[in-house]
């Protein structure tokens, strides 16, 4: 990985871990998913090439930051986003974010304005479609994060288990080295108890933001910083259907450009979504 190395940022309630890649101008902010972690940006790093800086923080609750305590929500990542700028000197930034990372990003700009020069959200931070009404906050997340959330409760007796667990995920068609990476980095513990250092409780608190909240909702709704919407063109579990299926009350707001060969997790891990990703963060015209 080009230039690779972590740092610790100073935030409320502990450290954050923040990944950088690259060095010097311009300085780029990337906030991940909802489960995942700072190394979901290896990929789209590597296709910069060296154009400036990649910064990704992991959230509290998971990676690096995992021990870092709650209350989670948007608002709450979005000040440990400003909290990493502060560190890294950056007055205003173009911030990108994936799945749970575009609300964040989104609540980013709208309570911190200055700090925020443009927006690249990857299939995530407008509203999704209403989750289902029937059952228990947790009947869906299982619903809708499937074995990314199931994973949370599981143990596995050494990393070749976590490896197969995540080899049959539908979305992940090819295994590489960045995905190993990103996998094992995920790992805490020791074998035969080795768990996801996601916190179940950040998830929790986190999806009911996410859905429910009023902060990126209304974030969404005040949005004026320039933006652009790349959409995967598959779902979550690479099914047909993408997770905005309806895309138009998007393209009314801001450009969108859906991703061919994409799936909500590949268009972020792997190409030629990452790429696609790489140039909208250089390339204000890109859409």
């Amino acid at each position: 990985m080009t230039g690779y190395r972590r740092i610790s940022v100073p935030a409320d309630g502990g450290d954050l871990t923040v990944g950088l890649w690259g060095d010097g101008a311009p300085v780029i902010l990337a906030v991940h998913g909802i489960t995942a972690s700072h190394l979901a940006w290896a990929v789209v790093a590597e296709r910069l090439g060296g154009a400036g800086t990649l910064a990704a923080l992991d959230l509290r609750g998971r990676g690096g930051s995992a021990e870092l305590p709650g209350p989670y929500g948007m608002e709450r990542h979005a000040a440990d986003c400003v909290a990493v700028l502060d560190a890294l000197g950056e007055s205003s930034t173009v911030v990108t974010g994936h799945s749970m990372g575009g609300f964040v990003a989104l609540v980013l700009a709208d309570r911190y304005p200055e700090r925020v020069s443009r927006l690249v959200l990857v299939d995530g931070g407008p509203p999704l479609p209403a989750p289902p009404a029937e059952g228990t906050p947790e009947d869906q997340l299982e619903v809708a994060l499937g074995a990314a959330a199931r994973r949370l409760t599981m143990r596995f007796a050494d990393r070749a288990a976590y490896h197969d667990f995540w080899r049959q995920h539908p979305a992940f068609h090819t295994w590489s080295a960045a995905l190993e990476s990103y996998v094992d980095y995920d790992l805490t513990g020791e074998p035969p108890e080795l768990r996801s250092r996601v916190s179940p409780d950040a998830m929790r608190q986190d999806y009911l933001d996410m859905n429910h909240g009023a902060a990126p909702a209304d974030a969404w709704r005040r949005l004026d910083r320039p933006a652009v919407f790349l959409r995967a063109e598959r779902g979550m579990f690479d099914e047909p259907a993408p997770l905005y299926p309806s895309p138009e009350a998007i393209a009314s707001r801001i450009p969108l450009r859906t991703v061919p060969g994409t799936n909500h997790y590949t268009i972020v891990l792997d190409d030629p979504g990452a790429t696609e990703v790489a140039a909208a963060l250089v390339d204000p015209g890109v859409s």
